[in-house]
């Protein structure tokens, strides 16, 4: 398992589950040629050329920053999907001089030269003549598009003063794609609000309705079309060929000598040589059509070649944390990201079931350090300042409130040196879903109790004394999974 930058080899009972992803299947051999046949066959509604008006006009093209799946990869497919919708606008009128490349990063760090140039190719990058806008959560001139029930809807000004609106994203969950999309250009009282008890279910998905009520109120005023891809999970090549879907892969590596000498590096090291292991990522499926019909599909066809069956619930289950962030620029996690990271998306991947029984324990494999990077992770100080005695939502509250009328750091997020003094605490409510069902938390090979217990944990030397406390808590042998990962995946849980 990987835990933070090191490999870590449980010996586990027999009647333990390793819950391994699927091999990825084979691609989509052109990625470009998919998204044109998407727009111009959608699933529902008009094909782009038809919403185009016919004397050329101008586009907004609505992208997300490529932070998940975890991990990445340097050639992401989603270039290839953003190069084809500017190509097809092109050749129904709209030159990519009147085009807008809108960049919704919601409460992330506002997007620089270096996260831009990740969006695109270096060839698509030379000869694109339009405009790029990073969306400002916090910019005065957000345009009103009425209010759902309570929540007011305002959304970036190049979303209503163009002549088309295409979304180009990919399927990863209710909330990051699709409608979500839209979410991540508006303000950040709906950002705020828009969470999900799981992230591949809509049923009880705030963030799902406030994407629909905007895309709604969108398509009401500018004529609306979205993209959706069905990305695969990665391929490692080098020493890592078959990791973590093939048994032969674990077993060349878990026996390899060079593990015990990857294992005596410094963790710098370690987290470089994982970077450069070469990755390759694919596309199953393209889908256009309204951005939450094609996002719906999309998201299905994923959880079907991405799921895993799980027959009944768990007691317990160990995921191992890496040593990335789920936003970018990659860098090491602080300990609420750490959460997130655990309970907050991969604990949130299930549909029909939640993977855990109702009391039951998650154990995080991480050595959880109050760590924070300078100046991107500044923000969660606030959030740590707060929660010394615990995570007592009132303490919790009036740090918000505190945070969200800090000048600094506003102006910080601003001029894209950090997130969104908001965001750790929406990175705190992305992990009460679990919180509330789970009856414990343990962070195995913890190095911070301090951090653990603010955050409501148990730190524990490592995992051998997680899984005893584990069958302590049960009058009978537990049934305990462990989560090879990443990359994470969906967990279908049927009834036992």
């Amino acid at each position: 398992m990987l835990a933070g930058s090191r490999l870590v080899v449980v010996t586990v009972d027999d009647d333990a589950l390793a819950l391994r992803p699927p091999p990825p299947p084979d691609g989509i051999a052109d990625v470009r040629a998919a998204v044109r046949d998407a727009l111009r066959f959608p699933l529902a509604g008009e094909p782009l050329e038809a919403l185009v008006p016919r004397t050329g006009g101008r586009a907004t093209i609505v992208v997300e920053p490529p932070a998940l799946p975890l991990p990445g990869t340097e050639r992401d497919p989603r270039q290839d999907a953003i190069a084809a919708a500017v190509e097809e606008l092109e050749r129904l009128g709209i030159q990519s001089g009147y085009q807008t490349l809108l960049v919704a990063g919601g409460l992330a760090r506002r997007a620089g030269h270096e996260l831009l140039t990740s969006l695109v190719s270096h060839e698509f990058a030379r000869r694109f003549h339009g405009h790029v806008e990073v969306h400002d959560v916090e910019r005065g001139d957000l345009v009103d598009l009425g209010t759902a029930g309570s929540l007011p809807l305002r959304v970036h000004p190049a979303l209503v003063e163009t002549d088309v609106v295409v979304v180009v994203t990919a399927a990863e969950s209710v909330l990051h794609g699709g409608p979500a999309a839209l979410v991540g250009a508006s303000s950040r009282e709906a950002l705020r609000s828009a969470g999900a008890w799981s992230l591949l279910e809509t049923t009880a998905s705030q963030g799902w309705r406030t994407g629909l009520e905007l895309e709604r109120a969108l398509a009401g005023r500018v004529p609306l079309i979205g993209a959706s891809l069905v990305l695969n999970h990665p391929r490692a090549g080098g020493a890592a060929r078959g990791y973590p879907y093939d048994l032969e892969a674990l077993d060349r590596i878990a026996g390899s000598p060079l593990r015990h000498l990857f294992g005596v590096l410094p963790g710098s090291i370690r987290a470089s040589v994982l970077r450069s292991l070469p990755l390759e990522r694919t596309v199953a499926a393209a889908f256009a059509g309204p951005p939450s019909v094609a996002h719906a599909e999309a998201l299905l066809r994923g959880v079907e070649l991405r799921g895993v069956a799980l027959d009944g619930e768990l007691d317990a289950l160990c995921i191992g944390i890496p040593r990335t962030t789920p936003t970018l620029p990659r860098e090491r996690p602080n300990p609420l990201l750490v959460s997130y990271l655990g309970l907050g998306l991969a604990m949130r991947l299930w549909r029909d079931r939640f993977p855990v029984r109702e009391s039951g324990t998650v154990v995080l494999l991480s050595r959880l350090q109050r760590r924070f990077a300078h100046p991107t992770q500044q923000p969660y100080r606030a959030f740590f300042a707060a929660a010394r005695a615990g995570p007592e939502p009132q303490a919790l509250a009036r740090a918000e409130e505190a945070a969200a009328h800090d000048a600094r750091a506003l102006d910080r997020y601003r001029s894209g040196r950090t997130v969104h003094p908001l965001l750790p605490f929406t990175d705190w409510t992305g992990c009460a879903p679990t919180l509330s069902h789970v009856g414990h938390v343990l962070v195995a090979g913890c190095r911070d109790a301090a951090a653990a217990r603010a955050l409501g944990f148990v730190p524990t030397h490592g995992l051998g004394p997680a899984l005893t406390m584990v069958r302590g808590w049960t009058d009978r042998p537990p049934r305990v999974g462990f989560l090879l990962s990443p990359p994470y995946f969906p967990l279908l849980v049927r009834r036992s």
